[in-house]
């Protein structure tokens, strides 16, 4: 039955795909690379790149380097470390990449977030600072906190 191989087949790639998404999210900090995360799944990198897309709505990359932003925000919310030393302490091999990515994805530069973090979570519990600092990772998270979901 053709139904249910391919439904069975759907189901084994989206338990593939939570491996290497939970991959990311165990190794963001080591030099990870999307041809390295489809051979840890016996996948080519573009069908890992495809498959990834339709689950999850963002590519292996950007889901890596959201989540090598959203620990550097915490580091730097902590203020004991700079810009340079969090980006590394991420994963991050380039400044220029991770200041590009952070301001894309946060809204300001890495500085300048550090700088407004300290002032704006005094006395701020860490749960909800964690919760109302998280970067917004694709168009479902971008309405939902537009329409205050």
């Amino acid at each position: 039955m053709p139904g249910r191989t391919d439904s069975a087949q759907r189901l084994r790639d989206l338990a593939l795909l939570r491996r290497v998404r939970d991959r990311v999210d165990r190794e963001y900090a080591r030099p990870l690379d999307v041809e390295a995360l489809a051979r840890g799944v016996n996948m080519s990198a573009g069908h890992l790149s495809r498959q990834f897309r339709l689950a999850y709505g963002e590519s292996p990359y950007g889901y890596l380097m959201t989540r090598r932003i959203e620990r550097a925000m915490a580091l730097l919310r902590r203020g004991d470390r700079g810009v340079t030393e969090v980006c590394f302490e991420v994963g991050c091999s380039s400044l220029g990449t991770f200041s590009t990515r952070f301001s894309e994805l946060v809204g300001v530069s890495p500085s300048v977030y550090r700088r407004q973090a300290a002032e704006a979570e005094e006395g701020m519990p860490p749960c909800v600072a964690k919760q109302v600092t998280r970067p917004l990772r694709g168009p479902r998270d971008r309405g939902a906190r537009a329409s205050g979901a």
